[in-house]
């Protein structure tokens, strides 16, 4: 928008400057040409009254003299087309002298009438009757050089230049400056639009206190009169917006830690029971610990989910270009550590790598997401399956897939897949919680990346993990 509203102030200073220069330039051209005309015009008339004089006496001697010392070629002609006087090269002979002498002996005039330009040279011809009223004694044709004339108009039009280059400079620095006044607010606003969204909250200092580091999802209050209104509007709605979002936060963190404590407690005396429970009661007493580790499992999700939403809504707004890991390297690692686990559910793990990638993520963020789906794989696909676990750069993108042939998903299943707290009616009796998937992808979302589910064929379940290439990322956001 700053461009924008710049370009269309300069073009407007371009177009008024033009305006006001343009007719200057031609006004100081049609001037000093018209000096030029008027002077030679007189030379000329002095020459006509010159010539009638000696056309009465048959004295000539006045003329020639006068001629000669005027610095400019003339011709002179009695009232016969004869020449009495020939200066500077210039022969009544000539087709184009001889044109003019005619136009004169027919007591016309000829003045040049094209205005001239700094780039103009060579010489210009005038011719004028000699004699008085309608009685023509002779002719006069005098060429004029336009070298110093045009001379006068480049000096002329290069001050009129260097005035409009100043002034243009001027409307430059005076569009630069309005539309910073008026832009810069509105991008500053951007930004703590999208700060807001991102959960960030504001600080804004109190009336009369020191003034301290504006938080991030503050606007600055600056620019025309409407725009500050706006900004303080937004301050207003940011601080109750921010507040609410930071109240909701708080309280999933705080209800999930302050659970701990009675969880852990609660177990140790179901573990005391046991020891004076009858036989018959231990069915119960395992169920028991199963639910407490479900809802321990629960609550380990929900501070997970809670803790990628808050990273996801800041990366919006504060990239991180200097995140990178070794893809491959996070992919191999993963899958040692989930060899043993897969082996005791009695599925098979294989890994491949088709080539180097770097991811624009960190290798915690990169390990927990192929965690993720590495655990769902394993959990649903049943004993006697088979999970491979892939890597490889894929145009812009580190992608890491995990595919297993279990029973997988059903297309309207896939679509409900990253909903939290959302299982399929044919995994009810498997231990979980339904936010695996979202976790992964608000991990994937705060990177630039995305969370693909597809099924595989014949059978089963196709999950890709796609992250920004490291220096790629510009490319895909």
């Amino acid at each position: 928008m700053r461009t924008r509203v710049q370009t269309v102030l300069l073009l407007f200073g371009v177009l008024a400057v033009a305006g006001f220069a343009v007719p200057l330039l031609l006004f100081t051209a049609s001037d000093r040409t018209q000096q030029l005309v008027l002077a030679r015009s007189a030379d000329l008339d002095r020459f006509a009254s010159l010539m009638d004089r000696a056309a009465g006496t048959g004295d000539t001697s006045a003329l020639s003299a006068e001629a000669r010392r005027y610095g400019e070629p003339l011709v002179i002609t009695d009232i016969r087309g004869h020449p009495v006087v020939q200066t500077g090269g210039m022969r009544a002979a000539d087709p184009a002298v001889a044109r003019l002498v005619d136009t004169a002996l027919r007591n016309q005039t000829a003045h040049p009438r094209a205005a001239l330009r700094p780039w103009s040279r060579g010489h210009r011809t005038f011719a004028t009757p000699a004699g008085t009223g309608t009685q023509v004694s002779g002719a006069v044709v005098l060429r004029a050089d336009v070298d110093t004339a045009a001379g006068d108009i480049a000096r002329r039009w290069a001050a009129v230049l260097a005035g409009t280059a100043l002034v243009a400079l001027a409307c430059t620095v005076l569009a630069r400056a309005a539309t910073r006044w008026v832009v810069s607010p509105l991008r500053r606003l951007d930004r703590a639009v999208g700060e807001l969204a991102a959960g960030l909250p504001p600080e804004h200092p109190l009336p009369g206190a020191p003034v301290r580091r504006r938080g991030p999802a503050s606007a600055p209050v600056g620019g025309p009169p409407e725009l500050r209104q706006l900004a303080t509007g937004f301050n207003r709605m940011a601080r109750t917006v921010t507040a609410a979002l930071e109240q909701q936060r708080r309280l999933v963190a705080d209800t999930s830690h302050q659970m701990r404590n009675p969880m852990a407690a609660l177990r140790l005396r179901v573990d005391a029971l046991h020891t004076h429970l009858r036989p018959t009661a231990d069915r119960t007493y395992a169920g028991v610990n199963t639910e407490l580790d479900r809802l321990e499992t629960l609550l380990d999700d929900i501070l997970a989910l809670a803790a990628a939403e808050h990273r996801a809504g800041e990366l919006t707004v504060t990239d991180d270009p200097d995140a990178r890991c070794d893809a491959t390297g996070v992919v191999l690692t993963q899958h040692r550590l989930w060899e043993p686990v897969a082996h005791r559910a009695g599925i098979r793990l294989t890994a491949e790598v088709t080539e180097a990638a770097t991811a624009a993520c960190t290798d915690r963020e990169l390990a927990q997401v192929t965690d993720i789906l590495l655990d769902n794989a394993i959990k649903y696909a049943g004993e006697g399956a088979h999970v491979r676990l892939r890597c490889a750069a894929q145009g812009p993108y580190a992608v890491v897939g995990v595919t297993d042939d279990g029973p997988g998903l059903r297309a309207e299943e896939i679509k409900r897949a990253t909903t939290r707290f959302w299982r399929s009616a044919r995994q009810a009796g498997t231990s979980g919680t339904g936010l695996g998937l979202a976790i992964a992808e608000q991990l994937l979302a705060g990177r630039d990346g995305r969370l693909e589910l597809t099924p595989a064929h014949p059978r089963g379940l196709h999950a890709r993990a796609l992250v920004p290439r490291a220096g790629d990322r510009g490319g895909v956001r």
